[in-house]
């Protein structure tokens, strides 16, 4: 008999893939992009732009999944997408998911 895999929770997953893609984007604008035009180190945007394409496909990957799981609205669905691009925003959708699935005090 095989033992089965625990699968996590697909809102677990999203939430650790949206904090991870946050930061990418935070490096790429306030790190690699300054590396960039201030210092001549073009391979620095190369190099974190490449990570934070593929984590942001990741990131739109969970959240279709989520609305396909978890019957997310299309509406909710935009919502990720669009804060996905805004500094900072991924990590202000985290906090209001996660005070929505904390259990009222």
């Amino acid at each position: 008999m095989r033992p089965t895999a625990v699968q996590p929770d697909p809102t677990r997953r999203f939430r650790k893939v949206a904090f991870v893609e946050g930061v990418s984007l935070l490096l790429l604008l306030f790190v690699a992009m300054p590396l960039k035009y201030a210092a001549d180190l073009p391979l620095a945007v190369r190099i974190v732009g490449s990570l934070h394409g593929a984590l942001f496909l990741w990131y739109v990957y969970e959240a279709i999944d989520l609305r396909l799981t978890k019957q997310w609205t299309n509406v909710r669905l935009l919502v990720a997408l669009v804060v996905s691009s805004i500094p900072f925003a991924t990590f202000w959708f985290d906090a209001r998911l996660r005070r929505e699935l904390s259990p009222a005090t």
